[in-house]
């Protein structure tokens, strides 16, 4: 089960200095899993607030997409056997959803599995990358196609780490957190909307805490994603697929946060017309989605593109492209097959 510090009045790091200190982690060595970033920036923070790990080693992996590729996993494998690393080392992973994708995967495959802690050090990670044990290398440029179901021993979330973040990093969170609230909460979903149009990037630690206990009650009820954790993908068919195709020669790269809050866009726009969503839901997050990030134009040729990857999401059946769908705000519709013209209408209707 794991343990997660959410953001409170007293510090999450310091609360987390006090859980490594117990017996618990008595008999256990620390590796850091750092990238140039975190080692930079959040390391020294880290390190000043939590006395346990003053004597942990550190691994630097590249930044980034980048970092979950199997030849990294292999390097991390290869540095704990030659450190000695027991199975009663503990992973700590200090960074975004690519550090924490990556350091749980080592974790769950290292000596058939060690425990980690996830400190996600990005908004995304502390709403959603860093909650539920996925972990997930890519292939080839293909988002997630291998990994495990490895629950994290502990979840730290210190919102303090976002002051290092440029707003586009914070976009980013902001984009999981409104498909989060969009599946869990009608009210923080309307006001956080209403946050961002009037040109804040401002967020209350409550309202953080409350996206991270949204995802963690999923989780509990479908810890291997067999059913209602399904409910999670909401935009991420088409997002997955518009960050992969961003990859191309002459387009903009996408970040995952930004390719899921216009693949919810799609998905807003084929709710209304498959599902009856109120249309009134699909204009309010378009004005949102127009505020924080500008929209892509893609062409019917584009479109091919982006549905060769749709077509080898993990979520598919039976040849057919699966999405979440909405029928309202907190109704959302799992394993929905959508035909292909359908989905490049949707596309096409972005800008």
């Amino acid at each position: 089960m794991t343990r997660t510090i959410l953001p409170s009045r007293i510090s999450s790091l310091g609360r987390l200095n006090r859980v490594l200190s117990g017996k618990t982690f008595d008999n256990s060595r620390f590796f850091l899993i750092v990238d140039e970033n975190t080692y930079s920036h959040c390391l020294p923070i880290l390190i000043s607030h939590v006395d346990r790990l003053h004597q942990a080693e550190f691994i630097e992996v590249p930044a980034g997409e980048e970092c979950k590729d199997p030849a990294i996993a292999s390097q991390l494998w290869q540095t704990l056997l030659d450190s000695n690393a027991d199975r009663d080392t503990v992973l700590v992973n200090l960074g975004g959803g690519c550090i924490t994708d990556l350091g749980g995967f080592v974790a769950a495959s290292y000596k058939r599995g060690i425990r980690h802690i996830n400190i996600p050090t990005t908004l995304i990670g502390m709403v959603d990358a860093a909650i539920g044990g996925k972990t997930a290398l890519n292939i080839n440029g293909s988002k997630n196609q291998v990994g495990f179901f490895h629950q994290p021993a502990i979840v730290c979330i210190e919102t303090s780490f976002l002051h290092t973040l440029p707003d586009a990093e914070i976009i980013n969170g902001l984009f999981e957190m409104l498909k989060t609230f969009l599946i869990g909460n009608r009210s923080h979903f309307q006001s956080l909307c209403q946050t961002i149009l009037s040109g804040s990037l401002d967020l209350q630690p409550g309202m953080i805490a409350a996206c991270a206990e949204i995802k963690t009650a999923i989780v509990k009820q479908d810890p291997r994603d067999l059913g209602i954790r399904h409910i999670l993908n909401l935009g991420h068919t088409f997002g997955h697929a518009l960050e992969s195709f961003s990859r191309h020669p002459g387009q903009t790269p996408l970040a995952h946060g930004t390719a899921v809050g216009i693949g919810l866009l799609c998905t807003l726009y084929l709710s209304v017309r498959k599902l009856g969503l109120d249309p009134s839901v699909l204009q309010n997050y378009r004005a949102v989605a127009e505020k924080l990030v500008t929209l892509p134009h893609y062409t019917l040729r584009d479109t091919e593109g982006i549905l060769a990857y749709m077509r080898q999401d993990k979520k598919n059946s039976g040849g057919d492209i699966c999405c979440v769908l909405l029928s309202d705000i907190t109704a959302p519709v799992i394993n929905l097959p959508v035909p292909e013209n359908e989905i490049r209408d949707a596309l096409l209707k972005i800008s």
